[in-house]
Protein backbone atom coordinates (compact mmCIF):
# COMPACT_ATOMS: atom_id res chain seq x y z
CA UNK A 1 0.00 0.00 0.00
CA UNK A 2 1.37 3.38 -1.00
CA UNK A 3 1.17 6.60 0.96
CA UNK A 4 0.82 10.04 -0.52
CA UNK A 5 1.33 13.15 1.61
CA UNK A 6 -0.02 16.51 0.51
CA UNK A 7 0.00 19.95 2.09
CA UNK A 8 -3.37 21.68 1.71
CA UNK A 9 -4.17 25.31 2.41
CA UNK A 10 -7.53 26.92 2.96
CA UNK A 11 -8.94 24.48 5.52
CA UNK A 12 -10.28 26.22 8.62
CA UNK A 13 -12.85 23.91 10.21
CA UNK A 14 -14.21 20.41 10.53
CA UNK A 15 -16.43 20.97 7.51
CA UNK A 16 -13.34 21.65 5.42
CA UNK A 17 -11.80 18.40 6.65
CA UNK A 18 -14.98 16.54 5.68
CA UNK A 19 -15.01 18.12 2.22
CA UNK A 20 -11.40 17.16 1.52
CA UNK A 21 -11.94 13.65 2.90
CA UNK A 22 -15.05 13.03 0.79
CA UNK A 23 -13.38 14.39 -2.34
CA UNK A 24 -10.39 12.10 -1.90
CA UNK A 25 -12.48 9.03 -1.03
CA UNK A 26 -14.10 9.37 -4.47
CA UNK A 27 -10.71 9.00 -6.21
CA UNK A 28 -10.10 5.46 -7.51
CA UNK A 29 -7.39 3.62 -5.57
CA UNK A 30 -7.81 5.59 -2.35
CA UNK A 31 -8.21 3.25 0.63
CA UNK A 32 -7.84 5.63 3.57
CA UNK A 33 -7.65 9.39 4.10
CA UNK A 34 -6.26 11.19 7.17
CA UNK A 35 -6.56 14.96 7.34
CA UNK A 36 -4.86 17.03 10.05
CA UNK A 37 -6.56 20.42 10.22
CA UNK A 38 -3.92 22.16 12.34
CA UNK A 39 -0.98 21.38 10.03
CA UNK A 40 -2.93 21.15 6.77
CA UNK A 41 -1.37 17.76 6.10
CA UNK A 42 -3.32 15.14 4.18
CA UNK A 43 -2.21 11.50 4.04
CA UNK A 44 -3.73 9.22 1.44
CA UNK A 45 -3.22 5.44 1.57
CA UNK A 46 -3.90 2.85 -1.12
CA UNK A 47 -2.83 3.13 -4.74
CA UNK A 48 -3.69 6.79 -5.28
CA UNK A 49 -2.85 8.76 -8.41
CA UNK A 50 -1.22 11.98 -7.18
CA UNK A 51 -2.60 14.11 -10.00
CA UNK A 52 -6.14 12.81 -9.43
CA UNK A 53 -5.86 13.49 -5.70
CA UNK A 54 -4.66 17.04 -6.29
CA UNK A 55 -7.47 17.64 -8.78
CA UNK A 56 -10.06 16.32 -6.30
CA UNK A 57 -8.81 18.62 -3.55
CA UNK A 58 -8.78 21.62 -5.88
CA UNK A 59 -12.28 20.85 -7.16
CA UNK A 60 -13.43 20.84 -3.52
CA UNK A 61 -12.20 24.46 -3.28
CA UNK A 62 -8.81 24.07 -1.59
CA UNK A 63 -5.22 24.56 -2.73
CA UNK A 64 -2.50 21.94 -2.76
CA UNK A 65 0.71 23.64 -1.65
CA UNK A 66 3.11 20.76 -2.24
Amino acid sequence: MEQLKLQVSGMSCGGCVNSVTKALQAVPGVAEVKVTLESGEVQVSGTPDAAACKAAIESAGFDVVS
